[in-house]
């Protein structure tokens, strides 16, 4: 069997000096730009003015990255709140002491449901046709950006997988030592070089061999939506799928949250003492539940009903 057993320690991001352009916004940029070229490419199929594209996209960014951060806070984190309420849309912590975070902390469950409201609002708006016909194209974007998330997640060392002795396991230093430990334990007060010194100066090894392997939860979900992304993808170009009002937006629905539930059982639990919270559940298979029912009834309905596009 092929064993994928690594020590994962990388830098995180590209350093010109004046400021270090992170891999996990890298991947943000790298999903949005592809999510423009592939609706501009829907867009011009369909007859539907450009102009209106360079709406969408301020729509959906604002709406993903808004209900995002939202998600993970509601979902995962309440206590900022009240303890940092700044920290809440801001990319900053201010407690215990403030520190430069970036934008972490995202829930894309909190994701799908701002953005569905968001393109509700759009279409309203801007584009004035049905709003199941903008997400049923919208979807495909979305899944393709799902895809480069996760492998940000993967750079970053988040969301890590349950402990295994089994030939997936990798492990995430940067996810068990922190950037201060690693500085306390090297005397290197560059937490990058320290983080370096750690993997490669033979005297740390007994400090990494106490690090476990984990199953590397978020390539095994990327993996999944790739899937997802191509399934899509060739629906929406090579069969009349388009045309089902519905049906690639619930289909969407239906896979890319049936293989969150699925990796969920390998992925570390995200909030303490609820790994199985609800009918031996953790929180994103709850919260992946309620999509997946509507992913189904949108399915369903999209070959009952008598409507459909008018799609080239």
């Amino acid at each position: 069997m092929l064993a994928l057993k690594f020590t994962w320690n990388p830098i995180s991001g590209l350093d010109l000096g004046f400021i270090t352009i992170h891999f996990y916004s890298l991947m943000f940029v790298v999903a949005f730009s592809l999510g423009f070229y592939l609706m501009k490419k829907m867009f011009i199929r369909e007859g539907v003015a450009i102009e209106k594209l360079d709406s969408l996209f301020i729509y959906a960014v604002v709406s993903i990255l808004l209900g995002a951060r939202l998600g993970h806070v509601f979902f995962y984190q309440t206590e900022l709140l009240w303890e940092d309420p700044l920290s809440v849309l801001l990319p900053f912590r201010f407690v215990p002491e403030f520190e430069f975070t970036g934008f972490r902390g995202l829930a894309s469950h909190g994701a799908a449901i701002a953005t569905i409201f968001g393109l509700y609002l759009y279409n309203k708006k801007v584009l004035h046709k049905s709003v199941l016909w903008i997400l049923d194209r919208v979807v495909i974007t979305c899944a393709s950006g799902a895809v480069f998330v996760r492998i940000g997640n993967f750079l970053n060392s988040e969301m890590v997988g349950k402990i295994t002795d089994s030939n997936l396991g990798i492990q995430f230093v940067q996810d068990e030592i922190s950037e201060r430990r690693a500085v306390s334990l090297t005397n290197i007060p560059n937490p990058a070089q320290a983080y370096q010194a750690l993997t490669s100066d033979p005297q740390f090894a007994d400090i990494i061999s106490t690090i476990p392997f984990r199953y590397p939860g978020q390539l095994m979900e990327a993996f999944g939506y790739v899937f997802v992304f191509l399934i899509l993808f060739i629906l929406y170009w090579k069969t009349d799928a388009r045309k089902k009002s519905g049906f690639l937006f619930g289909l969407f629905l239906l896979l890319l949250m049936g293989v969150r539930f699925i990796v969920e059982n390998f992925k570390r639990e995200q909030v303490e003492n609820r790994e199985d919270w609800i009918f031996n559940l953790n929180t994103g298979q709850v919260l992946s539940i309620p999509f997946i029912i509507i992913g189904l009834y949108f399915v369903i309905t999209s070959f009952t009903k008598k409507t459909s596009y008018e799609a080239s």
